[in-house]
């Protein structure tokens, strides 16, 4: 392992396929800058699940820390030495950290849902609608349970996944499940699945509440608000963004890579460039 003090090159990267809308390398290109770390790089690389073993294999010593997205949060706790507990108990990473023991997994996506909605004002809420019942859905029970969430319904094809319903369960939620387009009233609605992937939206439920206004958090962002987004905010929801939740799981990843407090308005500022005020989506990005 390389000393903090040393002036060799540290690599860090964002893994996943695809991988070519990835704001990661914004946000911790930023963080590296305002921290002074001159020799830290950050980049992407598309990598699915078979290519992963042997992509991971081939690092050397001077790479500091992976961010994980879809397909690759479940493979990687594989690929860890060491599990930290909440990595454990969803089945998730979305960051791998080099130590001398190996591989660390972590999960830091759960923090980035907690905070994208605590800046949205969604606070106190009692029941969660979840659509989809993978891997970032474990994430996103996980922080619905930590800010007190009593119940929660999966909206999924078929039936929820046997391990994300064992997970909720521990966790103390009333678990139950619907059919994909049949909305019930919930508190909040967190959409893990791709926008195309939501069906039924015309039939989503109308509030008109001014106090502890109901929330949509749709963490699969691209360029633009996604269907869900539009129809949520037409029928009078708050919308939490998914850019931040990126923001707040970047900043944790960071303090876990370089060992130092992650610089949170530096990389928020970089963030914000990149992202239409109105929506809090990506803005399109240049041809």
């Amino acid at each position: 392992m390389l000393s903090e003090g040393s002036a060799m090159p540290r690599h860090c990267a964002v893994w996943g396929s695809p991988i070519g809308h990835s704001l990661s390398p914004v946000l911790h290109r930023a963080a590296y800058a305002a921290l002074g770390l001159r020799t830290w790089t950050y980049d992407r690389r598309e990598v699915d699940v078979a290519a992963f073993p042997d992509a991971l294999a081939g690092l050397d010593d001077t790479w500091r820390g992976l961010s994980l997205t879809m397909p690759l949060k479940e493979v990687a706790l594989t690929a860890a030495s060491v599990v930290d507990a909440t990595a454990r108990d969803t089945g998730s990473a979305n960051t791998l950290v080099a130590t001398p023991a190996g591989w660390h997994a972590h999960n830091t996506d759960i923090h980035g849902i907690e905070a994208a909605l605590l800046v949205a004002g969604c606070v106190d809420t009692t029941h969660a609608l979840v659509i989809g019942s993978g891997a970032t859905a474990r994430s996103a029970v996980a922080a619905l349970a930590a800010s007190g969430t009593r119940r929660v319904t999966f909206m999924v094809r078929d039936r929820p996944r046997p391990e994300t319903v064992e997970q909720a369960e521990r966790a103390g939620l009333v678990v139950d499940a619907v059919a994909l387009g049949d909305w019930p009233l919930a508190d909040v609605v967190i959409s893990t699945v791709p926008p195309e992937a939501v069906p039924g939206l015309d039939a989503f439920p109308v509030t008109d509440r001014d106090e502890s206004p109901l929330t949509v958090l749709d963490v699969v962002y691209g360029h633009g608000p996604t269907p869900l987004q539009r129809r949520a905010r037409a029928c009078g929801w708050t919308l939490a963004a998914g850019t931040d939740m990126l923001l707040h799981q970047a900043a944790a990843q960071v303090t876990l890579m370089t060992g130092r407090p992650a610089p949170l308005d530096a990389m928020a500022t970089a963030l914000a460039a990149l992202v239409d005020p109105e929506w809090g989506t990506p803005l399109p990005t240049p041809s």
